[in-house]
């Protein structure tokens, strides 16, 4: 998709209302500008500003009522986006139950091989972090995890060495953004001599590979994750029902 001068207008706007709120320019249960104030300040038309509340809306940080305004409400502690096989919620339970040991933490820029692995456009850049998820100190890792964060979203970093957890509750948290959409591709992989030492399995053995991409609701990727498992040490399961035809 493309967009056009327009459509990323009302995301800067959306961006910047959003930065003010989770820096607490608006704190929760304050009124935003009026849309005409709004329109003032940022020199954009009303359906401009209607659309960046909107996005606003989606990310659960406004309301918008009858006679009261805009105004900036809790966020959710949790949301469950459903998916077909699972929802992030999901995803959200499985890395909080195995403990991630980040080793490395940096920036990058994207060539042909890291293209390849994860999809990102070459010459970009992102940050890095990877490291080993384990279910306790005593047992081999359950995975090698590679991040790699959007630069908008980048001062996430800082908080890394002291973070166990998944990342993008991290991401929402800080920026206000809402993880709407994780795309997941699984393949199969045959496992270096060095990732199989630190796997604890025999090299050239096979590995599974989920590679994740997680989507905000202003369509732009947050990060892609890497999981890189001995195939011995995971299970993807699936239910599928035939649709009955009530014609």
């Amino acid at each position: 998709m493309t967009a056009t001068a327009g459509d990323h207008r009302y995301l800067q706007v959306a961006r910047t209302l959003r930065k003010e709120i989770v820096d607490g320019v608006y704190p929760v249960g304050s009124q935003l500008p009026t849309e005409h104030e709004l329109c003032e300040r940022f020199s954009v038309s009303r359906y401009t500003v209607r659309e960046a509340l909107r996005r606003l809306r989606d990310d659960n940080l406004v309301a918008s009522r009858p006679r009261a305004g805009t105004l900036v409400v809790p966020r959710p502690s949790t949301s469950s986006y459903a998916q077909d096989v699972m929802s992030i919620d999901d995803l959200l339970a499985f890395a909080q139950g195995a403990r991630f040991a980040i080793e490395t933490n940096a920036m990058v820029t994207v060539d042909a091989t890291l293209a390849h692995r994860t999809g990102l456009p070459v010459g970009t850049t992102w940050l890095a972090a990877s490291g080993y998820r384990r279910i306790d100190e005593d047992t081999a890792p359950v995975c090698r995890t590679e991040y790699y964060i959007n630069r908008s979203f980048a001062s996430v970093g800082r908080l890394l060495q002291r973070h166990t957890g998944p990342i993008f509750p991290l991401i929402e948290d800080l920026f206000g953004v809402t993880i709407v959409e994780v795309h997941q591709e699984i393949s199969a992989v045959a496992l270096d001599a060095e990732l199989a030492e630190r796997l604890e399995v025999e090299a050239g053995s096979v590995g599974l590979q989920l590679q994740r991409a997680y989507t905000t609701s202003d369509g732009e990727i947050a990060q892609v994750t890497v999981n890189t498992h001995p195939s011995s040490r995971f299970r993807h399961a699936m239910t599928m029902r035939r649709v009955r035809d009530t014609r």
